[in-house]
């Protein structure tokens, strides 16, 4: 019977600079951030309140905030409203400082 070897992981030849981690670290901070504010506006908005005729059920009760939450991800991901992008900047300047 033959083994095969178990090699480790490869090891990145270019590790990125510890600032630039920090910035990724931020900006997904602050995507998050407006991923978290879009669900809750969604959510004034009457977004997933239950309908009269046809709804879902409780179902439907239980999972709409599963939906305003992806939602808000999505839109985020498609540029969002530029909450993200000003909250990293904000971020950023404190970090430097």
């Amino acid at each position: 019977m033959t083994t095969v070897p178990i090699l480790p992981p490869p090891q990145s030849a270019t590790k990125l600079p510890e600032y630039i981690q920090a910035d990724g670290k931020l900006r997904e901070a602050a995507q998050q951030l407006e991923a978290t504010f879009l669900a809750e506006m969604l959510k004034s908005a009457g977004l997933g309140t239950p309908r009269d005729s046809f709804g879902g059920g409780v179902g439907e009760e239980q999972f709409t905030s599963f939906l305003r939450e992806a939602q808000a991800k999505e839109m985020v991901a498609a540029s969002g409203i530029g909450l993200a992008e000003a909250l990293f900047e904000a971020m950023k300047v404190r970090m430097d400082a």
